[in-house]
């Protein structure tokens, strides 16, 4: 349960990557409210909670998508070498256990890689320069940009489509020159990627299932 004061009703959702249920209580509200609010739905809960698609743990076999492209994890040899991708393919090696650890690192590596690269042309086409940029696993957001001018970004947007990681960046890094949602930023936003409507439906109907990965 969440409490936000300014929520006028109760609120109830699924979240897809956590198999659960969100329910957001208005400051007026009790738990107790909240929870009968709940169990009055619980049919309606329970059929959309079956329907959710499985997670998806970094095992071989498993599909996992790198920049939007579905890759399959297999493992490939005893001995001990660099996870490597290769033709739709996301090939580990070493022993069977820790496997799902070693892509875990290969990935949160290569976002690093994409992210850290996108934000310095980004802020050197503005003219700027972004202090420490830093790779998370954050849940309730894909980037941020503090008043020192540090990015930190989800590593799980490496999972997403190309032009979803150029929109977000650019999202952050105009961050770096106005502070503000405004016609300004959007405008400074549009500079840096061009179009952010494909990125931003993208990430409205998609954005919570790559949380389900790992």
């Amino acid at each position: 349960m969440r409490r936000n004061d300014r929520a006028l009703r109760l609120r109830l959702c699924i979240d897809q990557a956590e198999a659960g249920v969100i329910v957001t209580l208005p400051r007026e509200a009790s738990e107790a409210h909240g929870l009968a609010f709940v169990r009055e739905r619980a049919t309606w809960i329970l059929a959309h909670l079956e329907n959710l698609p499985p997670r998806v743990p970094f095992v071989p076999g498993a599909v996992v998508p790198f920049l939007g492209v579905d890759h399959r994890i297999y493992h490939v040899g005893a001995v001990p070498a660099p996870v490597r991708r290769d033709h739709g393919a996301i090939l580990v090696s070493g022993p069977t256990d820790g496997i799902g650890t070693r892509v875990l690192a290969w990935l949160r590596a290569a976002a690093r890689s994409e992210l850290e690269h996108r934000a310095t042309a980004c802020a050197r086409t503005l003219g700027l320069r972004a202090g420490r940029i830093t790779i998370r696993d954050t849940r309730s957001r894909w980037g941020s940009c503090s008043a020192a001018g540090n990015l930190s970004f989800s590593w799980r947007l490496i999972l997403a489509p190309d032009h979803v990681l150029d929109y977000v960046v650019a999202h952050e890094v105009a961050h770096l020159l106005v502070p503000n949602h405004g016609p300004a930023f959007w405008a400074t936003v549009d500079r840096l990627s061009g179009d952010v409507a494909p990125a931003r439906a993208w990430l409205a109907a998609h954005g919570r299932m790559l949380l389900r990965y790992g």
